[in-house]
């Protein structure tokens, strides 16, 4: 009988706990799936610093060269810098890596020649419906030749593609402390940063898989305690957190408080609109800050408003033709990175903003952050439509009030709005809330929580 993969693809990569739920042999058929799937005659494969990734990657690259494509293994890599390989080469790629998961875990992020996504709808359920066929049947008949399989390094050339992006040559020196957690900005940072008028204190650079630090998530208000708290004992003008794969960055300012994601979305789309003449598109998915939006009018740009989720901004960026596109997430994407997201683009243009200024980064983002917001609020649910429907029913028909539901149900009033979506692999609902200031807020936070919860 065929295996059932439905906990391991998910909507947008391959992920799952080794041995549990996958293994090489597994990787080995993914990898044969994914070159018939792409048609591509070469690839590129990167790995993170998990004990599992080089074995796993490599069954991916046999699996592959039995079909007679030729691959290009780059190594330890963040998945940006897979990104930055997928777009330089113009090749499909696939990167071993479960992010911010715990250590058991792993999986691979796919994508096609320069850098396109690979998700449900752009050929994921395709490569899952070959892999569950042969572990049924047996692996495909190999090609008549073999591929080979070689080694290139991509750090420098990452690096120095990174750094052609953003002018960071007259900034007034920093000094910045960077919390890797154990993950591969440990591999990435010293290589970007070096020469860069840059005091840089380094945390937990050690790669390793098992995360003895902490869990390499920095959205959990847990995981950069130990950031907060070096920055103002090093009187560091900012922090930097990456997540496991290091392809989303978050700030704290010269406090240790937390910048947030959307008031980084601002800076950045603000100045990638100088860049390009004070014109452009720039996504934002519906979970930002309304500042966002606020910030790229003022600047003569374009916002679109998306739903949540890489592919969506993926496939918007690239309909628009978007010069930058940001999520609450901490995910930013970049027309000049290929409509990719990498979090080491969007610290290096943090950097270049605060040492183009002499003023703390507090100053510098407070124009940038003008509203109060909830954070996501998760909470379990039995029966998530019934919820909705159950909110839906309290507001609609109120007056000043608005509703729409591109990506579960948004409320939106004069001074207030929140979204409450559901997940899509928990029975859970996630709410995120804002208004004008911290009462309202919580007002507004509450009465739906009540309904939620109800």
């Amino acid at each position: 009988m065929a295996a059932d993969l439905s906990q391991l693809v998910k909507a947008y990569d391959v992920r799952g706990v080794v041995p549990d739920q996958w293994d090489e042999p597994l990787a080995e058929l993914f990898g044969a799936a994914f070159v018939q799937v792409t048609g591509a005659s070469a690839i590129v494969i990167g790995h993170d610093m998990r004990p599992s990734s080089p074995g796993l990657s490599r069954a991916f690259a046999r699996g592959a060269a039995a079909q007679g494509v030729d691959v290009t293994e780059i190594g330890l890599c963040s998945t940006d810098q897979l990104y930055y390989a997928s777009g330089a080469l113009n090749l499909p790629g696939a990167m071993f890596t479960a992010s911010h998961n715990p250590a058991q875990y792993n999986g691979i992020k796919m994508c096609r020649a320069g850098a396109a996504p690979v998700g449900q709808d752009t050929g994921l359920a395709e490569i899952r419906e070959l892999v569950e066929g042969w572990t049924d049947s047996g692996a495909p008949a190999p090609a008549a030749q073999t591929g080979t399989i070689t080694q290139r390094d991509t750090l420098e050339d990452y690096a120095a593609h990174l750094r052609s992006l953003v002018d960071l040559t007259s900034i007034r020196p920093l000094k910045v402390v960077v919390d890797a957690g154990n993950g591969m900005g440990g591999h990435t940072v010293p290589t970007v940063f070096e020469g860069l008028p840059l005091t840089l204190v380094p945390m937990y650079f050690e790669l390793d898989g098992t995360f003895p630090n902490h869990e390499a998530n920095p959205l959990d208000p847990a995981n950069i305690v130990d950031l907060q708290k070096r920055v103002r004992e090093e009187s560091a003008d900012l922090g930097i957190a990456f997540d496991g794969d290091a392809d989303r960055c978050f700030v704290v300012d010269e406090h240790g408080a937390p910048v947030s994601p959307s008031a980084v979305t601002a800076l950045v789309a603000s100045r990638e609109l100088a860049k390009h003449g004070g014109k452009g598109t720039i996504i934002h998915n519906l979970i930002t800050s309304w500042s966002v939006p606020e910030v790229v009018r003022e600047n003569g740009g374009t916002p679109v408003r998306t739903r949540v989720g890489h592919s969506f901004i993926k496939a918007e960026m690239a309909k628009t033709g978007a010069i930058f596109g940001g999520e609450h997430s901490a995910h930013y994407y970049f027309k000049d990175f290929w409509n990719a997201d990498t979090g080491m683009l969007a610290a290096l243009h943090v950097l270049a903003a605060l040492g183009g200024q002499d003023g703390p980064l507090s100053g510098l983002v407070a124009q940038y952050d003008r509203y109060t917001g909830s954070g996501e609020i998760n909470s379990t649910v039995a029966d998530q439509t019934g919820r909705l429907a159950a909110i839906k029913a309290a507001y609609e028909g109120q007056e000043d009030v608005e509703l729409d539901e591109l990506d579960g149900l948004t409320v939106t009033a004069a001074d207030w709005w929140f979204n409450v979506r559901p997940s899509n692999t928990e029975p859970l609902l996630r709410l995120n809330a804002e208004a004008r200031d911290e009462a309202t807020m919580a007002k507004v936070r509450d009465a739906a929580l009540a309904i939620i919860r109800g």
